[in-house]
């Protein structure tokens, strides 16, 4: 079981900023930006290379759901990032689909 699972489980304590019945987001432990917010589906998919066709519209919500977090966090007037890393060399070290939406200062390029 992931960290992750363990949050949507509320095993884990964590600063939930959105919820549906299929996305949850929270804010990031050890954020690498002023806002720093985790959008991850409830389903378990281990990462975006993992998402099937039947996982659609999971996917369109999660993306939705990203969007509103930075409305949310007032994001959208001047900017943000959303990124997801798949596998090891991509740099994902929790194996539960995830995306960083993260703003609040200027982005550099590239990333990483």
């Amino acid at each position: 079981m992931t960290i992750f699972a363990k949050i949507i489980a509320r095993e884990i304590p964590a600063d939930i900023v959105y919820e549906t019945d299929t996305v949850l987001a929270f804010r990031d432990i050890q954020p690498q930006a002023p806002v720093h917010v985790l959008v991850i589906p409830k389903k378990p998919v281990v990462s975006l290379d993992h998402a099937r066709p039947e996982d659609a519209a999971l996917m369109g919500e999660l993306m939705l759901a990203c969007g509103e977090v930075a409305r949310q966090e007032g994001l959208d007037v001047g900017g943000y990032r959303v990124v997801t890393n798949i596998g090891n060399k991509g740099g994902q070290s929790v194996y539960h689909l995830h995306f960083h939406v993260l703003g609040g200062r200027q982005m550099s390029w590239p990333p990483g």
